[in-house]
């Protein structure tokens, strides 16, 4: 299979070269807004170049439009590679252009989504989102709220999987306040009757010796808990043991975003293909996540994921109902590395997604 080519990202990146290096704030800012702007549009810039003017995209002038048709004509834009040599920060440019490789821009996922390939899973498949943040922790909404955009979706689910305590940068909730959200959901559910399901989550954090930095006790109250790295993401040693540690934990259902990378970092570093094996031994899902500046895992480490035996779980990350979209992301990565629907826990219908919870849950005791 050829490799994936996403134009739209390869040029947001050129723009992001540029938005690294400029010497008035004012250019860095302006570049920045013009990548991004690349990065959410929905139609490819090879076939708007043709047709109107690159201009016509917020944030895009005159100068990022010359960048862009210089990539377009030659694979390259000679005004980036001087800007670069003449700023002396090469080192830093081309550390930022590896971090963000196999990123997908919008246009580039929706292409994914609207392919006809047979065999991965296909966006009708998706029943629900397993990561979601609400204002118990660093969301903006409440549970209500996102679960109503969940359901406007049609989806059959949604997990609510906000911060633990051990997190505070992201105002992780109390296990007193757990308990009062547990309510809320409890009666929401009561309230629809079926018609829709919200599961009482909680996104743990990873400390630096794996795990999870809470007791037995507390995440056996939880009926999803998701484990996650949130510190030690720039580091250059070696993370395996760190990894292998938290999917070893009897009580972690998912290992969410696994590398804890962004577009501006490398995230973990580990022996992934070992992490992925122990995994799928122990039955614990690796998430996608498809928060557009994280996108991890990404689809070329997601098909190693997927050799090794394990189940997936595709998710938005959402901190408001508005982000639910960004589960699309993680479907086109999930697409591109052929993983099918019924290794993938958004597929399943909720009675079999709260049988296997359980079943694990049982296990930890």
């Amino acid at each position: 299979m050829p490799a994936f080519r996403d134009l739209n990202m390869e040029a947001a990146g050129q723009l992001n070269d540029l938005a690294l290096i400029h010497p008035s704030r004012h250019g860095r800012l302006a570049y920045k807004r013009a990548s991004r702007s690349i990065l959410q549009i929905e139609e490819p810039i090879d076939a708007i170049a043709p047709a109107r003017s690159l201009r016509e995209i917020p944030y895009v002038g005159p100068a990022s439009e010359r960048v862009i048709l210089e990539y377009l004509e030659r694979g390259r834009s000679p005004t980036v590679e001087r800007a670069v040599d003449k700023s002396g920060k090469r080192d830093e440019v081309e550390a930022a252009r590896a971090h963000r490789t196999h990123f997908l821009s919008r246009a580039g996922a929706l292409r994914v989504l609207r392919s006809r390939a047979k065999g991965p899973i296909a966006v009708s498949d998706y029943k629900g989102d397993l990561q979601s943040h609400s204002e118990w922790s660093d969301g903006g909404e409440s549970i209500e709220t996102l679960a109503a955009a969940a359901r406007e979706r049609g989806y059959a689910y949604l997990a609510v999987s906000d911060h633990s305590y051990g997190l505070k940068i992201a105002r992780g909730m109390s296990m007193k306040d757990a308990e009062r959200r547990r309510r809320e959901i409890k009666s929401l559910n009561e309230r629809w009757d079926g018609a829709f399901r919200v599961f009482d989550a909680v996104e743990a954090n990873i400390p630096v010796d794996g795990g999870v930095d809470m007791t037995a006790q507390e995440l056996a109250t939880f009926e999803l808990v998701l484990a996650a790295p949130h510190s030690r993401l720039r580091r250059s040693e070696d993370q395996t043991p760190r990894m292998l540690a938290t999917v070893r934990h009897p009580a972690v259902h998912i290992l969410a975003h696994p590398r804890g990378r962004m577009y501006s970092r490398q995230g973990v570093l580990a022996r992934w293909d070992e992490v992925f094996e122990e995994a799928s031994e122990r039955g614990v899902a690796i998430e996608i996540d498809g928060d557009p500046y994280r996108q991890d895992l990404d689809y070329t480490l997601a098909k190693r994921a997927l050799a090794a035996g394990c189940l997936f779980a595709l998710d938005s990350d959402a901190h408001a109902g508005s982000e639910l979209i960004y589960a699309e992301l993680a479907l086109a990565h999930a697409r591109l590395a052929g993983i099918p629907a019924k290794r993938i826990l958004n597929s399943w219908p909720a009675t079999k997604l709260a049988a296997w919870a359980r079943e694990r849950s049982a296990r930890a005791r």
